[in-house]
C-alpha cells in the first residue's frame, strides 16, 4: 500500500508534509497498523454511504406502500399495486401475511351429494398462522436492514486498541533507539514519541464515525421494527373484519 493511500484519512486534520514525514519515518509495524485501519475506516464509510441509500429508499416505498393499503378496500387491489414498491419492508410483510391468508382461504367446495361445485364465502383456518407468517416477515426485513451493521460495531471496538497498539510499538522503539544513543533530552525523543502517536489518532478516526453511525442506524432501525409492528397490528385489524 502506497504512503498517498495510508495518508488519506487524515490530510484533513494535517499538514501533508508533516503528515508524509512521520508516516515516512515510521517502521513498518506502524505502517502496517495504519493501513488495517486505513482498510476498516473505508470500508466502513461504504457501508456508511450505503446504508443511507438503502434506509432512505425503504422509508420513502414504505410510506407509499402505507398510503396504498390505507387506500384500497380489498387485500387482493393492495397485492396487485404493491409490486412497484417490493423490497420496502411493510410491502414484503404485508405479502407474508397476504401469502399465509391465500394459503388458508377455502374459496370452492366440492358437494359430495351432486358431484357440483358450490361457492362459499371465504374461510380463514387459523389468524395465529397470519400472526405469525407476518412476525416472520418482520424478523426478515430487520435481517437485511442489519446486514453488515455489526462492522460498524467491530470497527468501532476494535481500531482504537489497534492504533493504540501501534503507538506503543513505536513508543518501545522510541527508546530503544534513545537508549542506543544515550542522550535523554525531550529533543531527543520527541519525534519518536509523535510518529508512534499517529497510529492512536488513526484509530480513533476510524472508530468515531463508525460508532457514531452505528448508533444512528440503530435508532432508524427500531423506528422499521415499530412500523412494521404496527402495521402487523393494522392488517390483523382488517383480516379479523373481514373474515370473522
Amino acid at each position: 500500500m502506497s504512503h498517498l493511500a495510508l495518508l488519506t484519512p487524515f490530510a484533513i486534520a494535517f499538514p501533508s508534509d508533516k503528515l508524509v514525514n512521520l508516516v515516512v519515518q515510521s517502521g513498518i509495524v506502524a505502517k502496517v497498523v495504519l493501513g488495517i485501519l486505513v482498510f476498516f475506516s473505508l470500508l466502513s464509510w461504504a457501508i456508511i454511504l450505503k446504508k443511507f441509500v438503502v434506509f432512505k429508499h425503504a422509508r420513502i416505498r414504505s410510506s407509499q406502500f402505507l398510503r396504498l393499503f390505507r387506500r384500497s378496500q380489498k387485500l387482493s387491489e393492495i397485492s396487485a399495486g404493491c409490486e412497484p414498491l417490493r423490497g420496502a419492508p411493510l410491502t414484503e410483510v404485508f405479502l407474508s401475511g397476504y401469502q399465509e391468508l391465500q394459503s388458508q382461504m377455502a374459496l370452492m367446495s366440492n358437494n359430495p351429494g351432486t358431484g357440483q361445485t358450490t361457492v362459499r364465502m371465504p374461510v380463514l383456518k387459523s389468524i395465529e398462522s397470519v400472526r405469525r407468517a407476518l412476525l416472520r416477515g418482520s424478523s426478515a426485513e430487520l435481517s437485511k436492514l442489519e446486514k453488515k451493521l455489526n462492522w460498524l460495531a467491530t470497527t468501532g471496538t476494535v481500531t482504537p486498541f489497534i492504533g493504540l497498539f501501534g503507538t506503543v510499538w513505536g513508543i518501545i522503539d522510541a527508546f530503544e533507539g534513545l537508549g542506543s544513543a544515550g542522550s535523554a533530552s525531550l529533543k531527543a525523543v520527541a519525534p519518536g514519541i509523535s510518529e508512534a502517536l499517529i497510529t492512536t489518532a488513526a484509530g480513533l478516526f476510524a472508530a468515531i464515525p463508525a460508532v457514531i453511525f452505528y448508533n444512528h442506524f440503530l435508532h432508524q432501525l427500531k423506528d422499521f421494527a415499530a412500523s412494521m409492528d404496527d402495521f402487523s397490528l393494522e392488517f390483523l385489524n382488517l383480516t379479523e373484519r373481514n373474515f370473522f
